[in-house]
């Protein structure tokens, strides 16, 4: 039985039984219902902190899913969970690919945006004044992206901008 259909929150329940009735009503392929029961099942294990199953179910809803909307955010989902593991190169890879398919994804920006930044952090730390500045430029390059793309989000990320003069741009 597929993970979002043993889920015990009323919730996920609530959202299974609401995209299990739209798979049946709209004209969908055998492919696209199953590449849709494998991203609820990753999102499911995702939320629970089983980011192994949640990985597997990704790969799998990739191998069947041909949207490239959709496989946008499976990409970005997958990327989620390699930042929460430490795995920041591999993270970026993966909001690359989710950006090439949707280039409307400013989440995908923004965690880019927090992984640069903490690496020009770790690039102060080492003393590495250079190495620094250039990670923190490529993150304001991220954030700038992700503020044009939503701009009443990202309040702190607009703040970090202007106090590092980093902010050319219109808005708050």
């Amino acid at each position: 039985m597929p993970r979002s259909q043993r889920n015990d929150n009323s919730i996920d329940k609530t959202f299974t039984i609401l995209a299990d009735t739209l798979l049946q009503i709209l004209p969908t392929s055998k492919r696209e219902r199953e590449a849709s029961i494998y991203y609820r099942d990753g999102m499911s294990a995702q939320s629970e902190g089983e980011y192994a199953e949640a990985l597997q179910s990704y790969y799998r809803a990739m191998r069947l899913e041909t949207d490239p909307y959709d496989r946008s955010y499976i990409l970005y989902n997958v990327g989620l969970i390699h930042t929460s593991n430490g795995k920041h190169a591999k993270a970026l890879e993966y909001y690359f690919q989710a950006l090439e398919r949707n280039p409307f994804l400013p989440q995908a920006l923004n965690n880019m945006a927090v992984i640069c930044h903490y690496r020009g952090e770790q690039a102060i730390q080492q003393k590495d004044a250079g190495a620094s500045e250039a990670w923190f430029d490529q993150a304001a390059e991220y954030w700038k992206r992700a503020i044009a793309l939503s701009p009443g989000n990202y309040i702190e990320a607009q703040n970090w901008l202007k106090i590092t003069g980093r902010y050319s741009g219109g808005g708050k």
